[in-house]
Parts: C-alpha cells; structure tokens; sequence
C-alpha cells in the first residue's frame, strides 16, 4: 500500500477491517489529535479545554485574528461564519488554535484528546461531570484536567475562569509550572434586549451574543489574544461582529412577537447557563425551553439526577427523549416520572413522539414568546425554520 500513514477516528471500532489492515502492514497509526499535534508540533499551540464554552471561545478568538489578518491553523467543533473549513493545517502559520476536548482519541489510544496536542497556552472554562460512559466517577474526569494543566511547561501560560470552583482547586492547588492568569465576568449591561461591553471612559460597545456565559467565555477569549500580542482595544473592535459559532445560542428567527434559539446544549451546565442567559436577555417575554436528552450521560438514570434545577429560568419546560435512543444505546428504560423527579419540576412536560413537540408548541401562549430548543441531536427531525414559520403563521 502506498500510504504513509492512517488518521484513525474515535468511531471506528478496534475490529475495523481497515485498522487491522494498517497494523498487519505495519503501517503508522495516528488518532486524530496525534495527528494535529504532528502537524503542528513547531508551531505556538493554543488549546481551548473545558467542559463547556470551549467551542464558543475557541470561535471568538478565531474570529479576532481572521479581522486581524492574522496567520493561524486551527481546529474548532463547530462550522464558524468566514471560515470555509473546522480544521486548518499549512507549513506557514506560526500559532495553531485548537478545541481541546477530553474525550478520548481514539479505540486504541485511550487518552483524551487535550493530552495529545501538549499546549503552550491553555484555557480552562469550566468543569462539570461528563462523558460518564468513560469516565465513570467525578474524581476521575478531574484527573484528566489536572493532567491537561501540569502538562503546560515552565515558559507556558494557563488561562482559567475562577468562578468556578473545581478549576480553581485544579489551577491554584496542582503542580502547575505554567504561568497563571485568571479571568472572570467582563463589565456589561444589558438595555432593551442588547448587551453591551463597558469599558473606559463610559463607553460601552454592543454585542450580538449574550448570557453571562458567553461574556465569560469572551474575557478568556480576550486574555488569550493578549498572549498573542492582541491588545484590548484590537479585540474589543474585532468582536462586536462576533455572532456566534454554528448552534451555540443561534437566532434562528425573530418576529415581533416570537424569537427563537436553538443551542448545542445537552449537559447540565450548558442547559443551565443557557436557559439563564435567555431570561436574563427576555425578562418579559413568555419563556419556553425545550430539551432533547440525546447523549449516552444524558439519558442514564443516575447521570439524570444531574439535571436538578436545570431549567427553573423557564416559564415552560419540556424534556423530550426517544425511548429507542436509550434501547439502541443499550441503556436501562427511564420513566417520564423519573425525568420530572430528575429536574425536580413538577410541571415540566415530558415528551417521547418527535411529533408531538410541534404539536405542543402551537398549544403555548406564542403572543410576546421566546422559545429555545437545545440539543445535541434535531429532536428526531424536526427542522427549525419551517417550525418557527409554523409557529409564528
């Protein structure tokens, strides 16, 4: 075969036929963060780790060198507005931004990713359980960010969000060689339904996203700029246009009676954080968040109990869930009662029919309504423009 080497993914099994080809050949065998990191190991490498925002952030930061016109490679999870591609590998570019996910690289190389790229500059947003299907208990999905820190060398920088307490413990308390900055909520107001930066002088500048998550999410963005040779001033100018990374708080319409988002949000923080945000942005309007449990953690009865208090910023809440998701993923059956138990919200409605989630929405009071759909999935194919078009006839 004339192949010098094969990118293995995390979806192929470890009886792939073409995997047990390539070892019988002899053939070398990279996952794919190996396989950035080769590409990338003389570069400055920026990795952008946590359990949420990581998309977000990685985006702005891109977003803030492409205005910049500053030579970059570059990997991030989701499709970005001026971007053609989600990954960017060339001889040229001196710095390489990568998302840095702990999810693990591949069948048969069990580390998480984040490990693998060896980052010079490293962000932590913040930590909540995940992935249980691979790392069973809380204690042991910290150690991978422990390590993902005490990786950074000396001459290194890690970035970290000190309103959350687990990165702190791991930032503040580990054998951390690197350089620390510690960033937190940027001064801001919010005034008919518009964010705005404060900044000196009075001045303030508008943005087009919002929640305290996302501003969050942009002071660390900004500080890692900084490490760039971005000034405050260059960043703040470049991302007033920032409109966010494909399915992270996506306006999918606006009326003048109905808004709708639909976000990437699965796990408890991100639902949490996301339904905040939207009350913060429409504290008037009539609030109704929907929530597709889609993921393998997600839809695990013990995982479950995570979700408490989740969605209490809505004025309506649904959880909609397939029970043939759960049986193809060869988990116990979970009981509606047992997700209004989980949420710990007596009125929350609980669905299982694609359908009826349409069917449920047009029963809502839609007069001065905001609706956020989240998922990781599409609610089993449901189409967001067509609905809110249905919706807002």
């Amino acid at each position: 075969a004339n192949l010098d080497a094969i990118v293995l993914g995390m979806h192929a099994r470890e009886d792939n036929p073409e995997l047990l080809k390539a070892k019988e050949l002899g053939i070398t065998i990279y996952s794919y963060p190996e396989f950035l990191y080769e590409q990338a190991k003389d570069k400055k490498r920026v990795v952008i780790g946590g359990s949420h925002g990581k998309t977000s952030i990685t985006a702005m930061i891109l977003h803030v060198l492409h205005h910049h016109n500053i030579d970059c490679d570059y990997m991030v999870g989701a499709q970005l507005q001026g971007f053609d591609t989600m990954v960017r590998l060339t001889d040229a570019a001196p710095i390489a931004i990568f998302e840095g996910d702990e999810y693990l690289s591949s069948p048969i190389d069990r580390r998480p990713k984040f490990h693998l790229y060896q980052a010079d500059i490293a962000l932590i947003s913040g930590i909540a359980w995940d992935h249980i299907n691979v790392f069973p208990t809380f204690e042991n999905y910290l150690d991978q960010f422990r390590i993902f820190a005490q990786q950074i060398p000396e001459g290194g920088a890690l970035i970290y969000c000190d309103l959350d307490e687990n990165v702190l413990d791991i930032c503040q308390h580990s054998d951390v060689q690197a350089a620390l900055y510690a960033y937190g909520l940027p001064a801001h107001e919010i005034v008919d339904g518009q964010t705005f930066l404060k900044v000196e002088k009075g001045e303030a500048i508008p943005l087009d996203v919002f929640g305290d998550h996302n501003l969050a999410n942009m002071e660390g963005a900004r500080m890692v700029c900084q490490l760039l040779g971005i000034e405050s001033k260059q960043f703040r100018e470049a991302i007033t246009s920032f409109k966010g990374a494909s399915n992270r708080m996506e306006l999918v319409h606006r009326s003048e009676n109905l808004v709708m988002y639909k976000d990437f949000a699965h796990s408890p923080s991100k639902v949490t954080a996301t339904t905040k945000a939207v009350r913060q942005q429409y504290p008037e309007h009539n609030f109704i968040a929907c929530l597709e449990l889609h993921t393998f953690s997600s839809l695990n009865e013990e995982f479950l109990l995570e979700y408490k208090g989740a969605m209490e910023a809505a004025d309506v809440a649904m959880v909609y869930y397939n029970p043939h998701t759960i049986e193809h993923k060869k988990l116990k059956a979970i009981t509606e009662q047992q997700v209004k138990e989980a949420f710990g919200r007596e009125n929350l409605s609980t669905l299982t029919e694609s359908d009826k989630v349409v069917l449920f929405l047009k029963e809502q009071e839609l007069d001065n309504a905001v609706i956020l759909m989240m998922s990781s999935g599409n609610f089993d194919g449901i189409e967001h423009i067509s609905l809110f078009n249905d919706l807002d006839a």
